[in-house]
């Protein structure tokens, strides 16, 4: 296990490293369309609890509110690194949720109707022949 990881590890609660471990490749790619935007949605809402239990205590170190506890926060690193897991998950997130889109989107790009191009010319010709005329 890396560095990185295990600082992850002591950062999140157990739900928040579950839904962070869902984000990586071999897990994400096995998560249907509904899964991914669900998955999302969680992690959205923890990432906004963070930067905003960040931000307070941010605001108890500086003295301009109140401790919530019974003692001012003397630091935030862990909050503040808790959020920035979150939010790098949530990236991996949202571009495997634009691959699908994007993959899906490919085999639907075809007209349902085809015209014939010969069709498409004499339309463009006859407009072009009309504006002509007015501008006579």
């Amino acid at each position: 296990m890396s560095g990185s990881n295990e600082n992850e590890d002591r950062m999140l609660t157990v739900a928040e490293r579950e839904m962070v471990a869902q984000t990586r490749p071999p897990a994400v790619e096995a998560l249907a369309r509904d899964d991914i935007q669900a998955l999302g949605k969680r992690l959205r809402e923890a990432r906004d609890r963070s930067r905003s239990i960040a931000s307070q205590q941010q605001r108890e170190m500086r003295g301009k509110s109140d401790p919530r506890g019974a003692a001012p926060a003397r630091d935030n690193t862990g909050s503040e690194g808790k959020t920035e897991v979150l939010v790098e998950a949530l990236k991996r997130l949202t571009a495997a949720l634009r691959r699908l889109n994007r993959m899906t989107a490919k085999g639907s790009k075809q007209p349902s109707v085809r015209v014939d191009p010969r069709e498409v010319g004499r339309v463009s010709k006859a407009t072009k022949a009309a504006q002509a005329k007015r501008d006579r």
